[in-house]
Order: structure tokens, then sequence, then C-alpha cells
């Protein structure tokens, strides 16, 4: 009977620990991994000029499926502390697998190499969103 009882006891904690690993997987799963882009550009480049970056950027996510979701906007903040950055893009994957997928994609290269001369300063960082 002990026995018996000590099996059930068993049983039930291994079920509830397994049942603790699946709602912390789901808890990870539900995360999005941020990927937060800040430019500014060289003086000398016009309006027009920044103009193609940006739509070059926004384009991204019709060639790139990876990107889960995107969005950008221009400085607008009265602190003055920019640092030169006017423009600030947010692109949003599902994994670290669609970040890797998206870095090295002909896609993107092909967006860089439209920045490149108009870049004056970048900002990069990538994080996990905690809600």
């Amino acid at each position: 009977m002990r026995l018996l009882l000590g099996l059930g006891i068993c049983f039930v904690a291994a079920a509830v620990m397994q049942l603790s690993a699946t709602g912390a997987e789901e808890e990870v799963s539900k995360k999005t991994l941020r990927h937060v882009v800040m430019f500014g550009f060289k003086e000398a480049s016009s309006d027009a000029d920044v103009q193609k970056v940006v739509d070059a950027f926004r384009n991204l996510p019709n060639d790139i499926p990876e990107i889960a979701d995107f969005e950008f906007g221009t400085n607008n903040s009265p602190e003055g502390l920019n640092d030169g950055l006017t423009h600030c893009f947010l692109v949003t994957f599902n994994s670290e697998k669609d970040r890797e997928t998206y870095l090295p994609h002909p896609a993107h290269k092909a967006f860089v190499e439209v920045l490149k001369p108009h870049l004056e300063k970048v900002v990069v960082i990538d994080y996990w969103a905690d809600k």
C-alpha cells in the first residue's frame, strides 16, 4: 500500500513538473525579439535621400517573411538627448532564428547598400521584450 501511495505521489509530482515546464515554454514563446535601429544621417544627404533610405527599410517586411512586425518614426523628443540620431526603426522577430535569417538576407544587404552613402551614425540594440 505504501508503495502504491509513494508511486501515486511521484506520478502527481511528475505531472505538476511537466505542466510547469510546459507553461514556462509557452511563456518564453510569447516573448518577442526586438531589433531597435537608430540612424543619424549626413548633413549632405537631402530629404529625398533620407526618404529613399526610409522607404527601403519600410519595404523589408515585404521581402523578409521572418519580420513579425515593423514600425518606425522620427525623433520628436523635447529633451535634446538624441545625439544626432533622427530616425528609429523597430523590427520584431519571433525567434533568434528569424533574426539570423534577416541579418544576411539579400534584401537586408541591399538595404544596407542604399543606406551606406547617407549614414552618419547608427545605434542598434536587440532585446527580448518583457511585459
